[in-house]
């Protein structure tokens, strides 16, 4: 995995030595939408970015946003982050990862912008399917495994956004009120661990502002945490239009400016900072270290020449024409819209279906019973990789979930579909980059008629269908109008009225089988009624197929939610504590108790409780055992959780046993449970295994002390494991 060495920045310090100032301030700036410049004569090529963390995007124009190819830059699309983690297997997340970077590097990308690792502080943030988590643990550990795969192919992972990036409402002015304590304990810890344990390459700095300053003007962000204290040493790139002055961003740990719009010499770290260079307002030595730290990751990522072109050290300004410029280093070469990435991103799919409610058994169907199978619902036939912001992907193909049953039920089977609802297919307009900047506005248009026939269409049938014991399964949802950059949901309800529809549709057939395809929770008033829940997120290429073949037996689910579903938004942290949305200002004041930690402490009821996910068998628990260890001729503290887990069912599955832990003994207001562990564990039928959890101990009895202004350690915490936050089996202590 590439990583940034002694060697590398000796390199970087050569070739510094040779530039002349215009051409280390070309390095620092777009010289195009996702590319720096480069310097030909010493054998410097650009820096190529794009994004984004679903796989590379369609090929641009270098100056406007028009796509440029037609059928060479389709990919791969991979599922989102959220089912990225709702799979809580870190084997999985390694392996899109590396999918990613070696798409990446197929396509000629240096730089791939993922993955994105901000915490979900709101279920109405519109990145939310972006990101992984609403817990830092469970970010870092998939977190770090996605950034290592992509980094195993010469290409450069990018943490994003750093940091709080937590709404697109007035993303590039919101002024956020965080905490010391919040931020260390739940919105940093993530990019800690992508540097510290990741060895990511690049991070970008964040559009917002935190307790009063631009992120990409952050000295205590960008210098005294991320540098300092983590020593990190690659480089630092801005959101595109994050950097909003010159001075302030040229003399903090920012390295890289990027933007929207085709002006680059016109950028802040393009002519401007020229100028306060020669005048002597900023120092030019502040670009020197920008420049290094580019060099040093391109030449961890084999972009530079073994050799510099001007090998006599003479002045770079009388460096002749005739110089020889060396030979390319060897690369690896990449490869994308491979058959090999389609099966990685199947895989990651099937363990990203979550299981919610499945009361009566009604699944799995079976499906040598099926002759008929009704299949109501705008979100059976619609396919979301062509939409979301800079997660928008060119697709080589997408299953929807019509088609995935299509496929796997072959002739044997009629399936019907009823619209339901009405809800375009969203096509993201070549022109959304460029007023990305302003807060978007969605399509309100509502046919009330429409709604009211289609609706009915769809109870008829399902009235129908029940009445000759033939399967329906509404699939419905979120899509890119309300899951995209650039815009926040106003309510946890579902569009397009699917509410009537979905309590019509249990009136006419009672074990309407619901599934949701969608990256936030939304709101079920009709939960209690309804006997089956399936939840399969934006689910990658292979979403239908892998959803298909949960419902059908083939596959046992073994997704587990990453985030909560709150019953209604009065009850989330960031809404009935804090303040969340428009007005440049917002409050977290909820502190750490973002997610679960507020739920499972204030003893709020929910939907689904974090870390929910049931399975077409039963898994229990004993014996447990909680132990300290030293491991590393002791040098190193552990905490090893043991306990049995046994498949009491009569198929095989997977079980997801989590850790929790209570700290005790601070002095300090401490959350309930804190999810510090977790393993995936393959059970046969009647099989039982001990497995063991280890904790680092420096990080699992670790909290942020308000008394002390510092880190401190626990001196004893409760034990939890369970197969969720609230769902918990075997209780202990670590004294």
């Amino acid at each position: 995995m590439a990583a940034i060495t002694e060697a590398n920045k000796a390199k970087a310090h050569e070739l510094l030595a040779k530039l002349s100032l215009d051409e280390k301030i070309a390095m620092i700036h777009a010289a195009g939408l996702f590319r720096t410049e480069g310097v030909p004569r010493l054998g410097i090529p650009p820096m190529r970015m794009d994004d984004g963390p679903m796989g590379p995007r369609a090929e641009l124009h270098n100056d406007n946003w028009m796509p440029l190819w037609n059928t060479r830059d389709y990919v791969t699309y991979l599922p989102s982050g959220s089912a990225i983690a709702s799979t809580w297997n870190p084997t999985l997340a390694r392996a899109a990862g590396d999918v990613l970077g070696e798409e990446a590097r197929g396509r000629g990308k240096d730089v791939i912008l993922g993955p994105s690792i901000n915490i979900k502080r709101s279920p109405l943030c519109g990145r939310n399917f972006e990101y992984m988590s609403e817990d830092p643990f469970l970010t870092s550990s998939l977190g770090v495994e996605v950034i290592r795969g992509v980094q195993e192919h010469d290409v450069s992972a990018c943490a994003k956004h750093f940091a709080a990036n937590s709404q697109e409402t007035d993303r590039l002015d919101v002024d956020e009120t965080i905490s010391e304590r919040a931020l260390r304990e739940i919105y940093l810890p993530a990019f800690e661990a992508a540097v510290k344990t990741g060895n990511v390459l690049s991070i970008m700095g964040a559009y917002n502002l935190v307790n009063g300053t631009q992120c990409c003007e952050s000295a205590t962000l960008l210098d005294d945490i991320l540098r300092d204290e983590w020593g990190f040493e690659g480089f630092v790139v801005s959101d595109w239009s994050a950097v909003k002055r010159t001075k302030e961003s040229a003399e903090v740990g920012l390295d890289v400016e990027m933007s929207v719009t085709p002006n680059f010499d016109d950028y802040y770290f393009a002519k401007p900072l020229k100028a306060a260079v020669e005048a002597g307002e900023v120092s030019e030595a502040d670009v020197d270290t920008k420049v290094l730290r580019v060099l040093a990751v391109m030449d961890a990522l084999h972009m530079l020449p073994d050799e510099p072109a001007d090998s006599t050290g003479s002045d770079v300004a009388a460096a002749s024409d005739a110089a020889v410029v060396p030979a390319a280093p060897v690369r690896k070469a990449g490869s994308y819209a491979t058959i090999a990435h389609t099966q990685t991103a199947l895989d990651v799919a099937r363990e990203a279906v979550v299981l919610l409610k499945n009361d009566s058994d009604a699944l799995p169907l079976n499906e040598h019973a099926l002759r008929r199978v009704l299949v109501v619902g705008a979100n059976a036939d619609r396919i979301h990789s062509n939409g979301g912001g800079s997660a928008v992907i060119k697709a080589l193909h997408e299953v929807s979930p019509l088609l995935g049953l299509n496929g796997q039920l072959g002739g044997n089977a009629e399936i019907i579909h009823a619209l339901g609802y009405d809800a375009k297919q969203v096509v993201q307009d070549a022109s959304w980059q460029e007023e990305s900047l302003t807060n978007s506005v969605g399509d309100a248009s509502d046919d009330a008629d429409r709604a009211r026939t289609l609706r009915d269409e769809a109870v008829a049938l399902a009235r129908e269908f029940a009445a000759s014991g033939d399967p329906v399964i509404f699939v419905g949802g979120l899509d890119h109008e309300q899951d995209l950059e650039g815009r926040d949901r106003d309510t946890m309800r579902l569009p397009y009225g699917q509410d009537e529809l979905i309590e019509a549709l249990l009136d006419a057939a009672p074990d309407t089988i619901l599934v949701f395809v969608a990256g936030s929770p939304v709101e079920m008033p009709w939960a209690d009624r309804a006997k089956t829940i399936v939840w399969s997120w934006y689910n990658g290429c292979e979403g239908g197929t892998a959803l298909a073949e949960a419902l059908l037996g083939r596959v046992n689910p073994s997704g587990h939610l990453p985030e909560t579903f709150p019953i209604a938004l009065a009850d989330c942290p960031a809404h009935s504590i804090g303040t969340f949305g428009p007005g440049l200002h917002v409050e977290y004041t909820e502190d750490i108790y973002v997610g679960y930690r507020h739920y499972e402490t204030k003893n709020v009821p929910v939907r689904f409780p974090f870390g929910h996910g049931l399975s077409y068998t039963t898994f229990e628990y004993s014996d447990l055992h909680v132990q300290r260890a030293q491991v590393d001729d002791g040098e190193k503290a552990q905490i090893l959780v043991s306990f049995t887990v046994a498949n009491v069912g009569q198929r095989a599955g997977q079980a997801v046993p989590q850790v929790y832990l209570g700290l005790e003994g601070t002095g300090e207001d401490r959350p309930a449970k804190e999810l510090k562990g977790f393993a995936k564990v393959e059970l046969a039928p009647g099989q039982s295994l001990e497995v063991t959890v280890p904790l680092d101990a420096s990080q699992a009895l670790r909290y942020w002390s308000n008394t002390a202004a510092a880190f401190a350690l626990a001196p004893e915490a409760k034990v939890f494991v369970g197969e969720s936050a609230h769902d918990i089996r075997l209780t202990g202590r670590v004294a």
